[in-house]
């Protein structure tokens, strides 16, 4: 390689590291995979330096190893690499040296279907994503999607896609396999905690539902009360929600619940817009710490807070803006009833690098009003309290029919979603019993099956779809049950 090939590329390195100088003020940030938005403030942070010598433009010496390696290869290496290639390797290479699941390099594609995260439009399963522990695992399925219809979960890890392996993917690049056209077919391999043996998840890719505020009314202990989903805070959300509580308030609501379960996050200054509405202008709703350790407080102008009370219900898919709004409000002194939440407690900023390509790198932590930092811990609910166990099971895969006599944890699996839909198989330890039988056939002949006592994969799937819907309408929901009951308590 030339001389001035090297120089080249020196400079071209030089030129993506001096792009962060100057670009933190309000752009976009990113969580596990929901994007946010930064405050403007920290406008610039300065370059580091290694221990190497650094050249004029403030760069370490030790650079020059990048234009090396770059010659090396498009001079040696036994076929041809572009470009593009080795330059967004040498960057993803750095990135992941950090060990943070937040951050990454972002193509121009990915770019875009970043973009189209904030304006919650988009096609494919609808499930946030994050990769934890060198596995890509769902944060949350989005509401009214194909992954919550299938029956995906928080936590689930995804392990192959179409039979593929994502291991040694990155984050974006296992995406992208998962994403597509709105219409076709993916196949996801879940393992699920709690669960011995890997199943496959089908999943028709769809839409992604651009509503993420849902409002309607309940009536507890003779009072009326509002209940606000927020299902993701993208960039309409705190219009939706301002007009839909407003709504609320003036057909004479006496208490608020807000659910944000399942709510893997999104703009973090919709969430602020949000808790300016609740937390009065006396003690700050967020704190935000740099990573010299300075903390900047923020507060709203509000003069009171609400003459009623108010809960959030809260879940282990509840993450980053949905744990700033419940850990905000649960310092102000309301009740948090659900389970410990996702945390995530840090900001990404998404920096562009002058070619429409990006990089979301982690920048700030996030704080509670009073300073406590959830990362990894998550948000503790003052009333804990989980779903009915047939909220926690998972696809029955039946590709030999179940039968008496037979005994596993996949038969165990099968007798709490039928115990769920109101069979009842006598036992649930995994025991195929003469009770268990008398149920299969019970619910084979209310819905018009051969009414064998086995379980094949027809009524397997029958038994997903039906156990799937009763979620999805909220029956037993015993989270939002018990915050409405303890609403006024």
């Amino acid at each position: 390689m030339n001389l001035k090939k090297s120089q080249i590329i020196l400079i071209l390195v030089a030129a993506l590291f001096l792009g962060f100088t100057g670009a933190y003020a309000g752009v976009q940030i990113a969580q596990p995979d929901g994007p946010e938005f930064a405050q403007n403030s920290e406008p610039t942070q300065s370059l580091p330096k290694s221990d190497g010598q650094a050249n004029d433009a403030g760069l370490p010496g030790d650079l020059h190893k990048i234009a090396q390696a770059y010659g090396l290869i498009k001079q040696n290496y036994l076929e041809e690499v572009e470009d593009s290639q080795l330059i967004e390797g040498a960057i993803e290479g750095m990135l992941s040296t950090l060990e943070d699941p937040h951050t990454s390099y972002m193509d121009l594609e990915t770019v875009s279907q970043f973009n189209d995260q904030i304006e919650s439009s988009f096609e494919g399963i609808g499930a946030e994503v994050s990769m934890v522990n060198g596995l890509v695992t769902i944060v949350a399925p989005i509401k009214d999607s194909p992954a919550e219809k299938a029956g995906l979960r928080p936590n689930d890890q995804v392990l192959t896609v179409d039979g593929e392996s994502l291991e040694g993917l990155n984050l974006n690049e296992a995406v992208a396999k998962i994403r597509g056209e709105k219409g076709s077919e993916v196949v996801l391999q879940i393992q699920r905690s709690g669960v011995a043996e890997p199943f496959d998840i089908t999943i028709v890719r769809d839409e992604i539902p651009v509503e993420t505020v849902y409002s309607r009314t309940e009536t507890v202990d003779g009072k009326m009360t509002g209940v606000l989903e927020v299902t993701n805070f993208s960039e309409n959300t705190f219009t939706e929600f301002n007009e839909q509580l407003s709504a609320l308030e003036n057909e004479g609501i006496e208490g608020l619940v807000i659910d944000v379960r399942g709510n893997p996050g999104g703009l973090l200054n919709v969430a602020e817009e949000i808790l300016s509405l609740f937390v009065p202008e006396d003690i700050p709703y967020i704190q935000i710490e740099d990573s010299n350790g300075e903390k900047v407080e923020y507060y709203s102008e509000l003069a009171e807070e609400k003459d009623y009370p108010v809960s959030v219900v809260i879940n282990e898919g509840s993450a980053s803006a949905s744990e700033i709004l419940a850990v905000a409000l649960k310092e102000l002194g309301y009740d948090i009833v659900g389970e410990t939440s996702y945390g995530k407690g840090t900001v990404q900023q998404a920096v562009p690098l002058g070619d429409g390509s990006s990089i979301k790198l982690t920048t700030f932590r996030w704080l509670s009003p009073s300073g406590e930092w959830i990362n990894e811990t998550g948000v503790e609910p003052t009333i804990e309290v989980r779903q009915p166990e047939y909220y926690y099971t998972y696809p029955i895969q039946a590709e030999e029919p179940y039968a008496y006599d037979q005994t596993s944890e996949a038969i165990a699996n099968m007798q709490v979603m039928l115990s769920g839909l109101g069979y009842d198989t006598g036992r649930t330890d995994g025991y195929f019993s003469v009770e268990t039988e008398k149920a299969v056939t019970t619910f084979q002949s209310d819905n018009d099956l051969a009414a064998t006592g086995e379980v094949n994969e027809e009524t397997a799937g029958l038994i997903e779809t039906q156990l799937i819907e009763k979620i999805r309408n909220g029956d037993d929901d015993q989270q939002l049950d018990k915050a409405l009951e303890e609403l006024y308590r």
